[in-house]
């Protein structure tokens, strides 16, 4: 067994409409692979939206000859709603009101394709003589799962991770210890201008 190290990014900023980066965007990708230059990737993996495929193939073309590979569990969905009697009182009712439009077919197929991604992507390694480095060029929602599965919290915890555009989150899998979030969120590779895109004033650190 051999340590895995996953790093995930959320895509760049995109269009209202959602079908491509902003120049801001695009710049954002363009940094992050700068920074992941030198890291001894295997592959990118990225969901099938082109916002991720847009950001994953600018990381890439910083990256040299790497792989860019689609996948459906990298995508843009609901991974679990959260149950009003595991919530806390205090936001229960906002909390199951902030998650009435998902529909029971996108409950189904987004436990599902959470479940998957948790296959595929993280986890020690079987096979290899040496740790492995992957990218996964995802959404929001993904990124904070898979945080909250490595911290062995609550289903419903992954609420209240945020991602910013481009900013980076490294998880280290390794077959003798518990997972171990290394680095989260981290926009040290983006300029003032390009951090926190999207976000309102509450939720941004002021640093």
């Amino acid at each position: 067994m051999q340590d895995r190290y996953l790093y995930l990014a959320r895509h760049g900023e995109a269009t209202p409409d959602e079908n491509e980066l902003t120049s801001a965007g695009r710049r954002q990708a363009e940094l992050l692979g700068k920074r992941l230059h030198g890291v001894p990737l295997t592959a990118v993996h990225h969901g099938p939206l082109p916002r991720a495929a847009q950001t994953a193939r600018l990381v890439g073309e910083q990256l040299g000859e790497m792989p860019l590979r689609e996948s459906r569990a990298a995508g843009d969905y609901v991974p679990y709603v959260p149950q009003r009697d595991e919530l806390p009182s205090a936001f229960a009712d906002a909390m199951v009101a902030r998650f009435a439009w998902v529909t029971a077919e996108e409950r189904v197929s987004g436990a599902e394709l959470a479940r998957q991604a948790v296959s595929d992507f993280t986890g020690p390694v079987a096979e290899g003589d040496a740790p492995r480095h992957e990218l996964v060029v995802t959404h929001a929602f993904l990124i904070a799962w898979l945080v909250r599965a490595a911290m062995d919290a609550p289903a419903w915890r992954w609420t209240g991770i945020n991602a910013g555009n481009a900013a980076l989150t490294v998880i280290r899998y390794a077959p003798d210890r518990p997972a171990g979030v290394l680095v989260l969120n981290d926009m040290s590779h983006l300029p003032e201008d390009l951090r926190w895109t999207g976000f309102p004033p509450p939720l941004r650190a002021p640093c």
